[in-house]
């Protein structure tokens, strides 16, 4: 029995572990593109940010207007865009393709870059108006021909600047800390 004893204290921990290890690699290995640092979908037509946002200095807020009243930041409409595009570029192919689905009355079926699991919620609203830049999470969108998340979607990123926001905030902000609770990000 004393044998017994001896090999269990070491088998099951060792087997505890074996399954932890498993079930993290599972996790890790099998996350879906969309959650991934480097993801860029393929758009319905090309859209570079970095002549909207970057040489045209168009604010993050004129196209992503819900971002500061609402937890998503919205997509733009296509009116949106045909606001400028019915007198800009008008010979181009993508904008042609946008005049198409303006005219059919169509959303754009944009696919979304920045996605998170569908357990995580998360409000924008508390960090634009906390005076959080955009570039702090979506990186120097302004700098993009192609939108590509530069920030991997996982949980020890958000917790990170919840614990020392220093950095994302602005000079002078009052804010020490994020919220760490389960709840706060998990519904």
């Amino acid at each position: 029995m004393h044998q017994f004893d001896r090999a269990f204290r070491f088998v099951l921990p060792a087997a505890a572990v074996a399954i932890l290890a498993t079930v993290l690699s599972v996790g890790w290995f099998t996350q879906p593109d969309r959650f991934a640092k480097g993801y860029a979908p393929e758009q319905p037509i090309p859209f570079s940010h970095e002549l909207h946002a970057g040489t045209l200095r168009m604010q993050c807020q004129y196209c992503h207007s819900g971002v500061d009243k609402s937890r998503h930041a919205g997509i733009p409409s296509v009116d949106l865009c045909m606001g400028c595009h019915k007198v800009t570029k008008v010979d181009s192919p993508a904008i042609k393709k946008l005049t198409q689905i303006a005219n059919a009355n169509a959303p754009m079926p944009w696919q979304r870059v920045h996605t998170l699991p569908d357990h995580v919620f998360f409000d924008h609203r508390p960090h634009v108006n906390a005076g959080i830049a955009c570039q702090s999470c979506h990186g120097e969108v302004q700098t993009m021909k192609v939108l590509t998340r530069e920030m991997g979607m996982r949980m020890g990123n958000c917790l990170g600047c919840h614990r020392d926001p220093h950095a994302a905030l602005p000079p002078g902000s009052k804010i020490t800390k994020g919220a760490e609770n389960c709840a706060a990000c998990h519904r």
